[in-house]
């Protein structure tokens, strides 16, 4: 796992949406994918789509990235062409605000920091742990890479696990 490329990729995503880009691609790797459906799933990004180098085609009606199969005429996958693979993100926005706040990371290359279950109710709560600062609004999210996936905070007190500390946004 490589905390450098996913610091390039929160201040991508800060960049990106700091500029109201709609749409905007980062490298495609296991664990960028994780991160970005764990965001999709919090309603964060609009769209989470595997491509080229080429943009995909923008749903006509929403003016998001929409899935294409093979057989329209996209590159398939393969062994020379899976290293310029990306992944394209739809931003959202509401009252021209970007939804995505801003993307901090927590562990760094040089400190990794790992959480278990009683210190993430801690940080729920408010409070600190250790070197993880409390959520404090409604709209902060804390992801956390477990043996389960890439889960938010609150889901991995349901689920009883802890882990890596990877980002937080706010």
């Amino acid at each position: 796992m490589s905390l450098v490329n996913l610091s390039h990729v929160c201040s991508h995503l800060n960049n990106a949406s700091k500029a109201r880009l709609a749409l905007t691609s980062i490298n495609n790797t296991k664990l960028h994918l994780k991160l970005c459906l764990a965001l999709q799933n919090d309603g964060l990004i609009s769209s989470v789509v595997r491509g080229s180098r080429a943009p995909p085609p923008l749903h006509p009606i929403l003016g998001t990235p929409s899935a294409v199969d093979e057989s329209e005429g996209v590159e398939p996958v393969t062994q020379s062409n899976v290293a310029s693979r990306r992944l394209w993100l739809g931003l959202k926005y509401w009252q021209s605000e970007p939804v995505l706040g801003k993307l901090t990371m927590v562990s760094k290359p040089t400190k990794r920091v790992n959480i278990d279950l009683a210190g993430l109710r801690r940080v729920i709560r408010g409070e600190r742990s250790n070197s993880v600062e409390g959520l404090r609004s409604p709209g902060e999210a804390l992801y956390i890479s477990t043996d389960k996936g890439i889960m938010e905070a609150r889901e991995c007190v349901e689920k009883k696990v802890g882990g890596l500390v990877l980002c937080r946004v706010r």
